[in-house]
């Protein structure tokens, strides 16, 4: 009996504890809105100060410093990390237009905006939001799969504060810059040597 009773609450919390969000994925607005409303904890990319969730369908391909490429049913999305504008706050500027395809700027407790410019037969895809941003270029049936991915993507995006601040602490920038000075050194050249384009 006590078996049933453990099965049964187990099923209860099962049922009641997952919520199923349906998002009408025909709206870009919609897409938008759900997703950055929610707040999630999910992570399974962690890069240099920071760490996101990549949806399923989404592949990681590279990291370049604070800018990762990721790719999805034929397109590239590549994500950039703002590390200065998150330590230092800074606020998000963008006005509407009404002169491209989409053009709607995010306020709340997290800024940004999303602006999809037709370049040709492509769109050209420009999401930012809690200081980082994605962009891509895709066709225009792939819109709202790319932005419903990229929602995903930067709604998720986490800071380590430590990790961000031992990054812009000037000594950290100045030993780097030394280090790759020694390797900028040119070598002295001997005087026999010829310069190309002089006659001898």
């Amino acid at each position: 009996m006590k078996k049933k009773m453990i099965l049964v609450f187990m099923l209860l919390f099962l049922i009641t504890g997952c919520t199923v969000v349906r998002i009408d994925t025909n709206s870009i607005d919609n897409i938008v809105s759900v997703i950055l409303s929610k707040d999630n904890k999910l992570y399974n990319r962690v890069g240099k100060g920071y760490k996101y969730y990549v949806p399923r369908s989404v592949l990681y391909i590279d990291t370049n410093e604070l800018n990762d490429k990721l790719y999805s049913d034929g397109n590239y999305y590549y994500l950039y990390i703002d590390a200065v504008s998150y330590f230092y706050k800074n606020k998000v500027e963008y006005t509407e237009r009404d002169d491209v395809y989409y053009s709607k700027k995010i306020e709340g407790n997290k800024e940004g905006y999303l602006e999809i410019v037709q370049e040709s037969d492509k769109y050209k895809i420009t999401f930012v939001y809690n200081y980082a941003r994605i962009e891509a270029l895709v066709d225009k049936k792939d819109i709202n799969q790319v932005v419903l991915n990229a929602s995903y993507i930067l709604s998720t995006v986490k800071f380590n504060d430590n990790v961000i601040k031992l990054m812009l602490n000037e000594e950290y920038f100045t030993n780097k810059e030394e280090k790759y000075d020694k390797f900028d050194k040119k070598e002295e050249t001997t005087t026999d040597e010829h310069v190309i384009g002089e006659s001898e």
